[in-house]
């Protein structure tokens, strides 16, 4: 068959399959630059797209940084759901590598969600910041369901705090070893992160 042809025979790509590509590219872009310097235009090329189509599925810039964000924080969220009736602390360490372990494979999206902070866009700073707020939910759930650690959320209403505080921290942790090329292994971050944790509940 002449190479055209071919070309022509590969299967097109579905409105969910494209939708990811796109916000894939763009996950790339905003993890490498900051979001005033990343031009919606460069997504469409680099996806080998027109402009038209990329505007039909997002129609401003700001709504596709915050479909990347959005994305980004499904993912998250799925990583770090609790399993019911088995306790955190027996959870922790499992979760933390399967985290960490997204954190590696998806390192542009990792950095494009926590640069929504940074953007100046209000809009999409609230998406951010609802994002995290839906981090904190969850684990906060999770510790409250949990023989161990329930009591201490019931009466020790400075534990939301310190789990917006630990948020903070493992990301801080994240992003540096993200740029430590290897300096610190998986386990060594994922330790340092459940000791930080059970730390601050320990003292709350």
């Amino acid at each position: 068959m002449p190479a055209n042809q071919g070309e022509r025979a590969r299967r097109r790509l579905s409105t969910g399959e494209r939708r990811e590509q796109l916000l894939s590219v763009g996950a790339k872009l905003f993890s490498e630059s900051p979001y005033d310097d990343v031009w919606i235009e460069q997504v469409a090329e680099i996806a080998g797209v027109s402009r038209g189509l990329l505007y039909h599925y997002f129609p401003t810039k700001r709504e596709f940084f915050a479909a990347v964000v959005e994305r980004e924080s499904a993912r998250m969220l799925r990583m770090t759901a609790a399993v019911p009736g088995v306790p955190v602390r027996e959870q922790l360490t499992a979760g933390l590598d399967t985290y960490l372990g997204y954190v590696e494979a998806h390192a542009h999206g990792f950095r494009a969600f926590h640069r929504a902070d940074a953007a100046g866009d209000q809009a999409v700073r609230r998406v951010y910041r609802q994002a995290l707020a839906a981090q904190e939910k969850q684990i906060l759930a999770a510790l409250a369901a949990d023989p161990e650690f329930g009591p201490v959320v019931e009466t020790a209403p400075q534990v939301r705090l310190a789990v917006r505080g630990w948020l903070a921290f493992t990301t801080a942790v994240c992003l540096e070893w993200l740029r430590g090329e290897g300096e610190f292994s998986r386990e060594q971050v994922r330790d340092l992160c459940a000791r930080a944790l059970l730390g601050v509940l320990a003292h709350s």
